[in-house]
């Protein structure tokens, strides 16, 4: 990690940051990989999730982690990814959260994202961890932070969706 200069604030996000990551890099229960499965497979209907190029790393309940390994159309003319994209990646990971915490059969839809850009992202593998925050009657509130492949938080977006069983969102 960088040197901070003797501030002690710095060091303990670096703390706090180094303990989320290897959370993230944790070894899958067999509950995990066979919900992770289920999730990769319903992503690969998803054209969208085909072209911009997400992929689902891990899901268990309240929690989804997507990586996106960046490649030249994801970024804008300034060389780095586009926030629009980071965008997608930050719903399209909560939304993942979102599902593990509501009855099965129900759907969701976005209602709002509020997204901080922290950092550039240059390039590299990137991740984007949400987490259920709260899951309610119906609301699903939830945060994701995306990590540069370096480990730096790059953005960190609160959503919410709303959601309602015995509803579908197709007509």
């Amino acid at each position: 990690m960088a040197y901070r200069g003797g501030d002690s604030a710095g060091w303990r996000a670096d703390s706090i940051l180094m303990e989320r990551l290897d959370k993230m890099t944790k070894k899958m229960s067999r509950e995990e990989k066979r919900v992770t499965e289920l999730v990769r497979q319903r992503m690969k209907e998803s054209h969208s999730m085909e072209m911009l190029g997400f992929d689902v790393e891990s899901v268990r309940e309240g929690r989804a982690i997507f990586r996106l390994d960046v490649k030249p159309n994801h970024k804008q003319i300034h060389g780095v990814v586009h926030g629009g994209i980071l965008a997608a990646l930050a719903d399209t990971t909560a939304a993942i959260a979102a599902y593990t915490a509501i009855p099965k059969g129900a759907e969701i839809a976005t209602v709002e994202l509020s997204i901080n850009y922290l950092e550039p992202v240059p390039g590299g593998r990137i991740k984007a961890d949400a987490r259920v925050l709260r899951a309610g009657r119906n609301f699903v509130v939830t945060e994701c932070e995306i990590f540069n492949e370096d480990g730096s938080l790059a953005a960190k977006a609160l959503l919410t969706f709303g959601a309602k069983s015995g509803h579908s969102l197709h007509k």
